[in-house]
C-alpha cells in the first residue's frame, strides 16, 4: 500500500480504495516522506474543538478537489503493522488524512462532508472531467 500511496498524489492511502476490503490504511505526511504509519483498524478517540481547513482530493475522484473543514488535531487508536495497539496524536495534515483514510473505511468521501449544492457541483465537475480523458 505504501508503493501505491507514494505512486499517487496524496499523502495517505485506505485499502478500499485499491479493491481490498480491509480496515486497513497508510498516511505520511512528512516532508521529506519515508514516515508511513501503518494502521489497521483505526479510530477517533478525541478531536479538537479549532477546526483546520484543508482542500482534499481523492485517486477516486481525478480532476476535483474541495476545502473540507475537519479537527485540526485527534487522538487514533489503532493496531500497527507488529500487532500492538498505539494510541497517537496527529495534528495538522497529519490529522486531516488520518481523519479522510478513516472516512475511506467508513464508505465515506471527502465530498460527502460537503452542503448538498457543493457536492452536486462538484460531482458534476468530476463527470464533466471524467469525459474529458
Amino acid at each position: 500500500m505504501i508503493d501505491t500511496m507514494e505512486a499517487m498524489p496524496g499523502v495517505g492511502l485506505a485499502a478500499p480504495q485499491i479493491g481490498v476490503a480491509l480496515r486497513l490504511a497508510v498516511v505520511d505526511a512528512s516532508d521529506t516522506r519515508g514516515q508511513a504509519i501503518r494502521m489497521a483498524n483505526p479510530h477517533v478517540l478525541h478531536a479538537s474543538v479549532q477546526p483546520r481547513s484543508h482542500e482534499e482530493a481523492s485517486p477516486n475522484l481525478p480532476g476535483v478537489s474541495a476545502v473540507i473543514e475537519r479537527p485540526g488535531a485527534v487522538t487514533v487508536t489503532y493496531l500497527d503493522e507488529h500487532g500492538a495497539e498505539v494510541e497517537k496524536d496527529f495534528v495538522g495534515l497529519w490529522a486531516t488524512s488520518v481523519q479522510h483514510q478513516i472516512d475511506h473505511l467508513d464508505g465515506r468521501m471527502y465530498f460527502d462532508r460537503l452542503g448538498k449544492v457543493k457536492r452536486d457541483m462538484l460531482l458534476r465537475r468530476a463527470k464533466k472531467a471524467a469525459r474529458a480523458d
